[in-house]
């Protein structure tokens, strides 16, 4: 028995070994480090690694800003940031509870974890399935990988890290629970996926696409002098905001148009793509997603009318 265990050991190992992310931190910024992900989908190739996470290394010690899609990537972020500085983490801040932001949260549980209050709410309903669910399309990578849920609720404002003035916004496009910050400092915006830049965005808890909308123009508002959505390339200039106003009020229309005129689910997926848009990451497969989450809301709309006369 020994020896079959041995041996199956032997072929797991350099599977195992093969798993490594490969973390490469990249200065943005004073202080501020980026780690991109892949603007791919989910895969077994990536490890799940489609993320921008990154940290700022203050006179205090070093601020995450969210920790990856699973256990093995927030270990590796450790690393990462150990390669960079030997100042320890002190605060984590979540942009949202979404699986590939939230889920290397166990490598961080010696500091606070912090989030807005229904970004833990939604990881403490969603975050088992969501983790089952990205083990199904990414395999080992997440292996051993569990929940920890947030142990400090954010609230607005600005927070003072060593040299770094964070302003933490609450706001609500993306789930309904979205926290961007803009280090005053640098200028630096840290988006979190209310900004996805050649990458299609995703809509699974999207309260729906106005108060979205609302949020990139807030979001463009603020003083900042360089973006770093969740997926995606950074940006100096404004064009993150204007391929997601665009990108937004074009689907926000198509849906309409559909639901008022009659159109079913699966003509709406089969919707032409703006050529505008054609070159924007997995555009298709988040079409499709977005009408499966959204088209029942606009169908629901366009028939209140109706039931009231």
């Amino acid at each position: 028995m020994r020896w079959i265990l041995l041996f199956c050991l032997g072929l797991c190992l350099p599977a195992l070994a093969d798993m490594d992310y490969a973390l490469k931190p990249r200065q943005i910024a004073e202080g501020t480090w980026l780690l991109e992900g892949s603007t791919d989908n989910f895969a077994k190739a990536n490890g799940g690694n489609i993320v921008n996470v990154a940290f700022i290394v203050t006179d205090a010690g070093v601020v995450v800003i969210d920790t990856g899609p699973s256990r093995r990537y927030g270990e590796a972020l450790r690393q990462a940031i150990a390669s960079v500085t030997a100042k320890p983490v002190i605060q984590v801040l979540l942009t949202h509870h979404h699986p590939d932001h939230a889920l290397g949260n166990q490598a961080f549980k010696d500091v606070p974890i912090g989030a807005l209050a229904d970004t833990t709410k939604l990881l403490h309903e969603q975050g088992d399935g969501m983790a089952e669910n990205l083990y199904r399309m990414v395999g080992d990578w997440m292996r051993g990988t569990e929940v920890v849920l947030p142990s400090e609720v954010l609230e607005p404002g600005v927070r003072s890290f060593g040299n770094h003035d964070l302003r933490l916004l609450a706001l609500t496009g993306h789930t309904g629970a979205d926290l961007a910050i803009l280090d005053q400092s640098t200028g630096v915006l840290f988006a979190g996926d209310l900004v996805f830049y050649q990458r299609a965005l995703t809509t699974p808890n999207s309260p729906g696409l106005a108060a979205w909308l609302a949020d990139i123009t807030t979001l463009q508002g603020l003083p900042w002098t360089l973006v770093v959505p969740g997926h995606g390339p950074i940006a100096t200039d404004a064009q993150p905001f204007e391929q997601m106003r665009d990108y937004l009020t074009w689907l926000d229309q198509l849906l309409r148009d559909g639901a008022a005129s009659g159109s079913d689910m699966t003509e709406m997926i089969r919707s032409p793509i703006p050529e505008r848009f054609a070159a924007i990451s997995l555009s298709r497969y988040e079409l499709i997603r977005s009408v499966s989450h959204l088209y029942p809301r606009y169908e629901r709309e366009q028939m209140h009318p109706l039931l009231r006369n």
